[in-house]
């Protein structure tokens, strides 16, 4: 069955009494402007509202385009949304002029398209077709799910889907597959997913079989997905997601920070995406909560069912969860246990808002022991690549590391290099500030560590100093998200960086001392007795 919404009042220039618009909840149908192919009416807005099955998917066309043209589609335009129409949250795009928009598949079973013409200048208007449950198309969005046809049930027999994800601007796309059943052959000379757009061979990369593909990332801004069934033998299919743009970063530097989609102003509904912090191996990430204003939680179940921001302590969603968090309360730093670390924001399909603000830093691995009279620290050099060493100092640059095998070194008495003695918890603690100069093309980037011995037990510790200098912009946040405290702040430091163990050279000594001692009473009794 075929679903049509013909044109509107016809000979009305001024579109009063126009009647456009509407539900279209068919399998398939057409609309177009009113008037159509004939000249729309002035002052005219229509809104179309597609609705089909649950668990389907809009695949949206265009046959026919022409729009008063603005540069910025102001006066006529189009606006076509991933689910109900007035949710910013919701907007894939606004068209005007005469190219016609790109087929626009919807991420769910809704889809709306808001026609509006101004006062002044008409032209043809436009006529659209849509259907359910189609595969491929071009996806634009900042991030999406691809599935086989009819999955999770199997795929059916002689079918090919094209799809075209392409990202704005320069950005990357990234495509993660969850599920992943397909005829497998010696080749995927039968039934296979082909990925073209990435690294590797210009013929791009064929998959089969039930081992998921890796996650693959463009090397422009498009990657295209193909998928084809031969006359037999099938699968469940494959589910995949899709992260484009803002959507999709990799961060590599050690200190930075990023942010929600379109963030201050409202994210969009039905995004999911990625974020990778990834640093050089021994370090490890610690990531600051600098906003967040997400869906409130459930209110039956307090947790966080719609939308939410998880962190995952490795590269991926299946590494263990750091945590899950909705709602405007900050959270606590979190910190990685190794060199990576993966930021998830997952929206539904209403309700939106100002979203989230973090910065990170890459906590640098360090050994630091004491004795009663001096530290040392000891810095891999290849975690620090390509810094010199005069670029890591004790208290002052007169302090700077020595370079010692593949290490940087700092040997330094308690009577210089800045450190101080202070009462900490009533125990009497040195103290002084390890810097590690990152910076380059003229922008300063000075990480400090708090360095701490107590001499009595010859216990180190080392703590991150995250002031507000490095924060920038959210310097006003800072005083809550400061792990360590001033110099001059006489309060116990909560978990450190590292705790490294102590100097046993004193302990050793005294071993040997009295083992010296039982040895000459043991000689002297032995005189004796002779």
């Amino acid at each position: 069955m075929r679903q049509e919404i013909g044109p509107g009042a016809l000979g009305n220039p001024e579109g009063l009494g126009v009647k456009c618009g509407g539900v279209l909840s068919a399998p398939s149908g057409n609309f177009s402007s009113p008037n159509f192919p004939r000249l729309y009416p002035y002052n005219t807005e229509c809104s179309w509202l597609i609705v089909v099955a649950e668990g389907s998917s809009v695949l949206l066309t265009f046959h026919a385009f022409d729009l008063e043209y603005h540069d910025t589609c102001g006066f006529d335009f189009l606006e076509i949304y991933n689910g109900a129409s007035g949710d910013p949250g919701n907007l894939l795009g606004r068209f005007c002029g005469r190219v016609p928009p790109p087929p626009f598949s919807s991420s769910w079973h809704v889809m709306s398209v808001v026609f509006h013409s101004d006062k002044h200048v008409a032209s043809r208007g436009f006529s659209a077709g849509y259907q359910k449950d189609v595969c491929g198309g071009v996806l634009t969005g900042l991030s999406g799910v691809l599935v086989s046809p009819e999955y999770p049930s199997n795929y059916p027999n002689n079918v090919e889907c094209h799809w075209v994800i392409r990202a704005a601007g320069p950005a990357a796309v990234k495509l993660v597959f969850a599920d992943f059943q397909v005829e497998g052959s010696e080749q995927c000379m039968y039934d296979y997913v082909a990925v073209l757009g990435g690294p590797g061979p210009a013929r791009g990369h064929h998959y089969c079989g039930s081992a998921r593909p890796p996650t693959l990332v463009s090397l422009g801004h498009e990657l295209q997905v193909v998928f084809k069934s031969d006359f037999n033998i099938g699968g469940r299919g494959f589910k995949a997601y899709y992260f484009s743009g803002e959507c999709q970063e990799v961060y590599t530097a050690v200190r930075g920070n990023f942010s929600s989609p379109q963030y201050p102003s409202s994210y969009p509904n039905n995004i999911r995406c990625h974020w990778t912090i990834r640093l050089p191996p021994g370090y490890r990430v610690k990531v600051f909560f600098l906003d967040l204003e997400l869906e409130e939680p459930n209110s039956l179940t307090r947790t966080c069912d719609f939308d939410h921001l998880a962190a995952f302590d490795g590269d991926s969603e299946e590494a263990p969860l750091l945590g899950n968090w909705c709602g405007h309360h900050l959270p606590p730093p979190v910190t990685s246990s190794h060199n990576q670390l993966l930021i998830v924001l997952h929206t539904d399909r209403s309700t939106t808002r100002r979203g989230f603000s973090v910065a990170y830093i890459g906590v640098v691995p360090m050994n630091v022991s004491c004795s009663r009279t001096d530290f040392q620290i000891l810095i891999s050099a290849q975690a620090l690549a390509p810094l010199e060493r005069t670029k890591v100092y004790l208290g002052s640059r007169s302090c700077a590391a020595q370079e010692m095998g593949s290490n940087f070194r700092i040997q330094a008495r308690f009577d210089t290099c800045g450190t101080e003695s202070q009462r900490r918890n009533n125990t009497s603690v040195i103290v002084s500030v390890l810097y590690i100069d990152f910076s380059a093309g003229g922008q300063e980037d000075i990480h400090e560590y708090e360095v701490r011995c107590e001499p009595r037990r010859k216990e180190a510790s080392v703590h991150l100093l995250s002031g507000s200098h490095w924060l920038g912009p959210y310097a006003a946040t800072a005083e809550h998200l400061q792990e360590a405290p001033p110099r001059d702040e006489a309060e116990a430091l909560e978990g450190p960086v590292a705790m490294v163990a102590q100097d046993t050279s004193d302990i050793v000594f005294l071993g040997l001392c009295i083992l010296a001692g039982v040895l000459m009473v043991i000689a002297i009794v032995v005189l004796m007795l002779l």
